[in-house]
């Protein structure tokens, strides 16, 4: 059972409701079949936010083996690692005989994923671009997990979340976001990855919402010439990064001038879990502030 992303809580939810059917299948993030004869027992997932996932799915004591910076919650620290998302041991894998490896799609890449089919691996890929699509992994790791009823109390709990915010500010006067990955190089992200959709959700619009690539890397002029009426920094930690404040430099910046210059931590808005939710309703409240100065 799969739910296509539909921005629509209600169809999640009745969703949520189906009886369980018999046998173990999902259609993963790459809509491709996932068969199970029994619940896995012996997991591996190759991405923190897929660890996080299976946690929130009440999979984690499942958990065999995941990869480097999978620190959320605080127990997946114990896993062992078996390198990064992007390189991967097989051999390592194949060693813990996994009956299931959860995967991130676009992360650890195509290559990995047909080894692994080689090898005769169960794969779940997961590849959620819309705030919905987090729910749906979640529950699928559930189903596959056995341990559905946890899964879908948590997913259900995250799209309520979503649902108040998007009554309360997606109708609201649109303002222009840029949204700041890093500073050296300076980077975004475009219309297609996760962090849009909060954008959308918070009545905010992209300035770069028509970059080509997901996370492009600009130049100052760019920025410049767009104007964003608030800058959402990221960074690497839960600290609010000193490089924010050299946008000061530019004056002439919309969002200079009227203060618009804020920080969510990474953690709670650019991993795929179920704590965006958190980082949304931080992000809203930072564009909520930034529209009453605007007015």
């Amino acid at each position: 059972m799969r739910v296509k992303s539909s921005g629509s809580l209600l169809g999640l939810l009745l969703a949520l409701a189906l009886p369980v059917q018999a046998g173990i299948e999902v259609t993963d993030g790459l809509d491709r079949s996932v068969t199970l004869e029994k619940p896995a027992e012996r997991i591996i997932a190759l991405a923190p936010h897929i660890v996080e996932n299976a946690f929130s799915a009440g999979a984690g004591d499942k958990l065999v083996a995941a990869v480097n910076y999978s620190d959320y919650p605080p127990e997946a620290r114990e896993l062992p690692q078996l390198g990064s998302y992007k390189a991967v041991s097989l051999e390592q894998i194949l060693a813990l005989e996994p009956d299931l490896v959860l995967m991130w799609a676009s992360g650890n890449g195509e290559e990995t994923l047909r080894q692994l089919e080689r090898l005769g691996v169960t794969v779940y890929a997961s590849e959620p671009r819309e705030l919905e699509d987090v729910a749906q992994s979640v529950i699928d790791i559930g189903i596959l997990a056995g341990t559905r009823e946890v899964a879908e109390t948590a997913a259900g709990d995250y799209l309520e979340s979503l649902e108040q915010l998007r009554d309360q500010y997606a109708e609201r006067d649109p303002v222009s976001v840029f949204y700041q990955v890093w500073n050296k190089p300076l980077q975004t992200l475009n219309d297609e990855h996760l962090v849009s959709a909060v954008i959308r959700l918070c009545g905010g619009r992209n300035v770069y919402a028509d970059a080509a690539p997901l996370a492009p890397k600009i130049n100052m002029e760019s920025v410049l010439d767009r104007n964003p009426q608030v800058i959402v920094a990221s960074g690497m930690g839960d600290e609010r990064p000193e490089w924010l404040d050299e946008w000061q430099d530019w004056p002439d910046l919309t969002a200079v001038q009227e203060g618009n210059l804020f920080f969510v931590p990474p953690d709670i808005i650019q991993r795929h879990t179920i704590r965006i939710a958190q980082g949304a309703r931080l992000f809203c409240e930072h564009i909520e502030t930034a529209r009453q100065r605007l007015d």
